[in-house]
């Protein structure tokens, strides 16, 4: 096994490398640690096969442009340092961006609609930062990525701004400048190619929206637009020159979309540059209208998503239990199947009146004798948190305190995620929306056996409601992402909810319920 001579070396005595994360035509890419700030970055290096003094250059005019190009606009990678190590090969560091790459996304499933609208805008906007140019010797300098491909966009998570997209290697990017005027060797990747770049002309915007094109045509159908007959440059040559692209109800049947998104796509798929859209610009021109007719649509979906509550909701049902529930529940005996530890997870119970929803948990016989003395002085809080995407998943909050002069140890957090894309999922979605109620199943940690307290909490009309829209939304909704990455999403949301409930709850002159 050979072993990778980057790992744990120090570069400029601050950036600790971890592990290889990914390779590129120009060079490998590394997680590191600034161990001087603090924090992860990546660390792209070029390629030894590349250290001619052209590639060198090449390399530090990418580091550069996109250290520019990456304080214009978030949907372009940031570059912040340029180096070169001990061993004279050169460096840059950038964000450390974790996610999937747009590739990774189209080979799971083709792409939604409302998803595709967010995704196109993004890279679009990125892109017309870049075709806007930088400032070079006092002259404005348009930027043509020329490789536009699934692989180098990259989809992440952002904690502010949702599904955020970066687009990376601009390592064969071009600056246009006024006196270029001589013919380039190819470069790029010959399915996602423009006719002209084929060709080795001098390149502006029109080329990277030919490849826009080919990959907007990739993420709603799956497949790419035109089908050469190997994978050689003559081939693709032909293919980008002669081929006409195929249509998307021949890629893809069952597919619907609307005609103006289907003109716009192969609008930019025209073989001659001029009959294409002229600029970015106008792509975003064109997806204006289709984003504001789904606008509705998405506006639902994401007051759905909104994971905070504008008050803080107690219920009206707090620690009293139903006989019928009652004397079932003192029957029931933890799982043999769990583990005889502190956790939290829902399963529902059968009752005289069919089935309930319940959260098991288990804690230390003290607290929850505690809970039993101090009924009266218990207070309860209950909240459903939703994350729509990346994977639909959903965080089912209670929270006891007990407000008891000289016992008040904070609340009792009981958090359980149901992954909605399951049918266990779905099916306590449902419970949950119907019922209007649950039950909390207490077992002490030194004796699980029986079920030593219930609470029964009440869910309000419109949080009901709430679930019911979720039961239908997330039923129709595709996962467009593992499912740890919305657990940890919902996760933060809980630690920011935490102190303003924690307040709330042990606050004196909040009446018990």
């Amino acid at each position: 096994m050979t072993t990778d001579p980057y790992i744990g070396r120090l570069l400029s005595n601050r950036y600790q490398i971890v592990e290889l994360v990914g390779k590129g035509a120009m060079g490998r890419v590394y997680q590191a640690e600034d161990v001087l700030l603090g924090g992860v970055i990546a660390v792209k290096f070029l390629s030894h096969a590349l250290l001619n003094k052209k590639m060198r250059d090449r390399f530090k005019a990418e580091a550069r442009t996109c250290a520019q190009l990456g304080q214009k606009t978030i949907h372009i990678v940031r570059v912040t340092d340029y180096g070169v190590d001990d061993e004279d090969i050169p460096f840059y560091v950038m964000e450390y961006l974790k996610g999937q790459s747009l590739s990774e996304i189209i080979n799971a499933h083709p792409i939604p609609l409302l998803r595709f609208l967010s995704l196109s805008r993004q890279i679009c906007l990125g892109l017309q930062v870049a075709h806007q140019g930088l400032k070079i010797d006092n002259r404005i300098c348009p930027i043509i990525h020329r490789d536009i491909k699934p692989s180098n966009i990259l989809v992440s998570q952002d904690a502010s701004f949702g599904e955020l997209v970066k687009i990376l290697d601009f390592g064969i990017a071009k600056l246009i400048q006024e006196d270029s005027g001589q013919t380039n060797s190819f470069m790029g990747t010959l399915a996602y190619s423009s006719p002209e770049q084929m060709e080795g002309r001098e390149l502006d915007a029109r080329s990277d929206i030919y490849s826009l094109g080919v990959m907007m045509f990739e993420m709603l159908t799956g497949k790419i637009p035109l089908q050469a007959e190997t994978h050689s440059f003559g081939a693709w040559y032909r293919a980008h020159h002669s081929q006409p692209p195929r249509s998307f109800s021949t890629a893809n049947p069952s597919l619907k979309i609307p005609k103006a998104l289907e003109n716009l796509v192969m609008s930019c798929l025209e073989k001659s540059p001029q009959s294409r859209p002229q600029s970015i610009s106008e792509v975003l021109r064109a997806l204006e209208p289709l984003d504001q007719r789904y606008s509705a649509s998405r506006d639902i979906s994401a007051r759905i998503s909104g994971v905070l509550p504008k008050k803080l909701d107690f219920p009206e049902t707090s620690d009293r239990t139903l006989p019928f529930v009652d004397e079932i529940c003192r029957s029931i005996t933890w799982p043999a199947s769990k583990p005889v530890a502190q956790i939290v997870f829902a399963q529902k119970i059968t009752t005289s009146k069919g089935a309930m929803p319940a959260i098991w948990v288990m804690l230390p016989q003290k607290e929850i004798q505690n809970l039993q003395v101090n009924r009266l002085y218990n207070k309860i809080y209950k909240n459903f948190l939703c994350a729509m995407q990346p994977h639909p998943m959903l965080l089912w909050i209670t929270a006891v305190c007990s407000r008891v002069q000289g016992q008040d140890q904070g609340p009792r957090w009981m958090p359980c995620y149901l992954d909605l894309k399951t049918s266990y999922g779905e099916e306590m979605l449902r419970l949950l929306a119907e019922k209007g109620q649950y039950q909390v199943l207490l077992f002490a940690l030194e004796n699980p056996e029986p079920c030593a307290h219930t609470i029964a909490v009440g869910i309000n009309a419109s949080q009901c409601s709430q679930l019911k829209q979720w039961a239908i939304t997330t039923h129709s909704l595709v996962s467009v992402g593992k499912p740890t990455f919305s657990k940890d999403l919902l996760k933060a949301e809980l630690e920011k909810l935490k102190p303003k409930v924690s307040e709330e709850l042990e606050n004196d002159s909040y009446p018990p319920l």
